[in-house]
């Protein structure tokens, strides 16, 4: 119900986050402490993820095994556990953190519990857009937790994400609309033409993209940066558009629709490892 394989890619974007916030290696209990917090936080969204959703849940092939949907585990004890969980993260990250990031992490609970789960989830095409912004959050927290504050190389970071999250959720939606039109939610695939999915894929992959090129001046990233970053944008667009070419086109081949969700893995990773790595050139 934790969701441990999301919790990893959100964790993956923290330590980037923090390394860049104090321009080297902040003190490893500092690291330790956040992503234990930020994990307990994601734990914490997601199990309140599985309560709320059982029942559609229990419709969709994709999720119909969780424990919530099969009643291997009631649904008092799964709210009664992402409470708990929930509380302790926001307690621990208070005590051991900063208060800035136990603050932030109760925005990004809410965020995605709240304003994804049972707000737009099942009434808005663009659910995801708004929704994801929970997912943005660890770099504001990261960054917070080094410097006790939120400063625009974070913001951009949290715009990387931002803009990341359709082209890299969409594509899975592609995959999986049947499920998602059996259970009424209307994912943007389920309620457009793969044309038009595919087109609004673009526009976000470009904002995305000037994201992370503006870090470089607000941030002071060297020139080895700037070039992988535009190489992974550039690497990752490429992706968007075959996929577009596709769905204009069934004669090009297969659409091929997680070919570009296990790319857009690939290019959140990589950029943050050049992240990592750019902090600590002597250039």
């Amino acid at each position: 119900m934790t969701k441990p394989r999301v919790i990893e890619l959100l964790l993956v974007t923290t330590i980037p986050t923090m390394l860049l916030a104090e321009g080297g290696w902040p003190s490893l209990g500092l690291v330790l402490a956040t992503l234990v917090g930020g994990a307990l936080a994601a734990g914490s969204a997601n199990v309140l993820n599985c309560y709320i959703d059982r029942d559609i849940d229990q419709v969709m092939n994709r999720t119909r095994r969780r424990p919530t949907a099969t009643g291997e585990i009631s649904p008092r004890a799964a709210l009664t556990f992402g409470l708990v969980l929930g509380a302790v993260s926001l307690t621990w990250l208070w005590l051991v953190v900063n208060p800035v990031s136990s603050l932030l992490t109760a925005g990004a609970i809410l965020i995605y519990v709240v304003g994804y789960t049972m707000i737009l989830k099942r009434r808005t095409p663009q659910n995801i857009v708004w929704g994801g912004a929970a997912g943005c959050m660890p770099v504001l927290i990261g960054w917070s937790a080094v410097t006790g504050s939120v400063g625009w190389p974070a913001v951009l970071l949290f715009g990387v994400i931002f803009f990341w999250t359709p082209p890299h959720y969409w594509p899975l939606s592609m995959k999986f609309r049947n499920d998602y039109a059996a259970a009424g939610v209307p994912m943007l695939p389920v309620v457009a033409k793969d044309t038009k999915v595919a087109r609004e894929m673009i526009g976000y992959t470009l904002a995305m993209i000037a994201c992370s090129l503006l870090l470089v001046p607000a941030a002071g990233m060297t020139w080895v940066y700037a070039v992988v970053a535009t190489a992974l944008g550039a690497w990752f667009l490429w992706a968007c558009i075959t996929l577009l070419r596709r769905a204009e086109d069934p004669a090009r081949g297969k659409l091929r629709a997680m070919s570009v969700f296990h790319a857009s893995i690939t290019y959140l990773t990589l950029l943050s490892v050049a992240i990592s790595v750019d902090v600590f050139l002597p250039f």
